[in-house]
């Protein structure tokens, strides 16, 4: 049975061939569109993690300030003060809208391209290039890795905080 062109193939690009759609290919694309799914996935979790260490700075801070604060201001006071500023920063950086992230294609480019270009293309010779460009765009996508680290050390700050609260509570 001859595979015929689907609707988008018909557009004065050659069909597709088995020949011409190398399985290798469609794994890889598959693979690279999947690392940039994931690349994804990733900020938006650092936006939810960073919804949550609000919380638990806020919780923290409320209970255990309160309750050092009526012994009146010392240093350990003022160092869970420095601390709670600390991960506010932290947590702005991580929430700010980064509008510099690309995980996805422009349609319009890919029909001018691919389907509306002179030349046929290939989907294995499509595959390639896309999964290539994936590439580049996770690299360009660097930023992600700041993420992780803000909220890394987001956590070691409101850890430091309530030890520093409790200190104050203590009195030490």
């Amino acid at each position: 049975m001859a595979e015929r062109p689907s609707g988008g193939e018909s557009n004065g690009t050659a069909a597709s061939s088995p020949a011409d759609d190398d399985p290798r290919m469609a794994f890889i694309y598959q693979e690279a569109v999947r690392g940039l799914t994931q690349q994804q996935n990733l900020v938006e979790n650092m936006s939810t993690r960073a919804g949550s260490l609000i919380f638990a700075t806020a919780f923290a801070n409320s209970l255990l300030g309160g309750a050092a604060l009526a012994n009146g201001l010392g240093l350990w006071d003022w160092i869970a003060v420095a601390l709670l500023f600390g991960i506010g920063g932290l947590i702005v950086f991580m929430l700010w809208p980064y509008h510099q992230y690309t995980f996805r294609f422009d349609p319009e480019e890919l029909l001018h391209q691919y389907v509306d270009s002179d030349r046929p293309t290939t989907m294995s010779t499509m595959r390639r290039a896309l999964a290539l460009r994936i590439k580049a765009d996770m690299a360009s996508n660097w930023r992600i890795q700041r993420l992780r680290v803000a909220l890394q050390i987001a956590l070691l700050f409101l850890l430091f905080d309530i030890l520093a609260w409790l200190l104050a509570i203590a009195g030490v």
